[in-house]
């Protein structure tokens, strides 16, 4: 399994570079997505998004758990974006609120993740031939940000994001529409 890791700023032509590279894998392709839709602004982003794909995409809504959605999908498609790996944070953040353990629970999640597309790599977790294609926001560029959560949320993205980059073939910066490889296949 090949896995190419997309990175950028908000509305930098990331989630597009994505899906134009993985249409191009021949078969069936399937789309996972971890925004929720908590009005109706957000309710008609996600609809525009799911008729841009077409009908040759399934669509998987899953805002929390990603490596059980990756694992549901095992040798179904040929092609499959994730995205967006820094939404999916904030998903993870926002329900580890609630609980007294919230490191803990984040900490996990972020190591079940590496740890499923690591071993992934080597086993049949998908299939030898598919292609997955992993979006993320890169949130490490601008100002630190004032308060404890999201500086919690840009530390952690920064390294979810660095841990993904090393087990990723492929890595690219999109910016401005431009996409910049910038980690060439092993």
């Amino acid at each position: 399994m090949k896995i190419t890791f997309i990175l950028g700023g908000a509305r930098s032509g990331k989630s597009a570079f994505a899906l134009n590279e993985a249409s191009k894998t021949e078969g069936r392709k399937a789309f996972i997505a971890t925004a929720q839709a908590f009005d109706e602004e957000m309710k008609e982003r996600i609809s525009k998004h799911r008729k841009e794909r077409g009908p040759e995409w399934d669509t998987y809504e899953e805002p929390v758990n990603i490596v059980h959605a990756l694992s549901d999908l095992k040798g179904k498609y040929n092609a499959i974006v994730l995205d967006c790996l820094t939404l999916w944070l904030s998903n993870l953040l926002i329900r580890a609120q609630s609980t007294d353990h919230r490191t803990q629970t984040e900490d996990k999640c972020i190591g079940e993740l590496i740890e499923t597309l690591h071993k992934s790599k080597h086993s049949s977790l998908v299939t030898r031939h598919s292609s997955l294609f992993i979006v993320s926001n890169e949130v490490g560029m601008g100002i630190v940000p004032e308060n404890e959560l999201a500086r919690r949320f840009r530390d952690l993205a920064g390294s979810l994001n660095r841990r993904l980059a090393e087990i990723s073939d492929e890595v690219y910066l999109v910016t401005a529409g431009i996409p910049m490889k910038i980690k060439n296949s092993r």
